[in-house]
């Protein structure tokens, strides 16, 4: 075999390796979302705050999910994972439940205390 042929061999092996590589990182970075599941987070307000309006606008961000609710109803989210819903507080202590679901059927619950005075 001569030494050109054994570059051209050596050239496509290391040409291959790389894209393997590549490929294999890619699907790691994507993958990482997918194993961390459903992920609330709670902007505004927090937890434990004492409200003088009876209306709340509740607002936060959600990742890797199918279905999103406050209470049981469901809750919509833009393309970058951000909601907003506004409740009616009675007097008094409140308590609100939000879950999210992935389509794996994995859960995550979020509660949120507000006071209305």
């Amino acid at each position: 075999m001569t030494d050109r042929r054994k570059i051209k061999q050596l050239i496509k092996f290391w040409i291959a390796l790389a894209a393997i590589f590549v490929i294999a990182g890619y699907g790691a970075f994507q993958a990482k979302d997918l194993a961390m599941g459903p992920q609330i987070e709670v902007t505004f307000p927090a937890t434990g705050t004492l409200s003088g309006e009876s209306l709340v606008e509740i607002r936060g961000t959600a990742k890797n999910i199918s279905r999103l609710s406050l209470n049981g109803d469901k809750i919509f989210t833009d393309e970058e994972g951000r909601w907003s819903e506004t409740v009616l507080l009675s007097y008094g202590y409140n308590i609100m439940t939000l879950e999210a679901n992935d389509r794996f059927g994995r859960t995550e619950k979020r509660t949120l205390e507000l006071i209305y005075k």
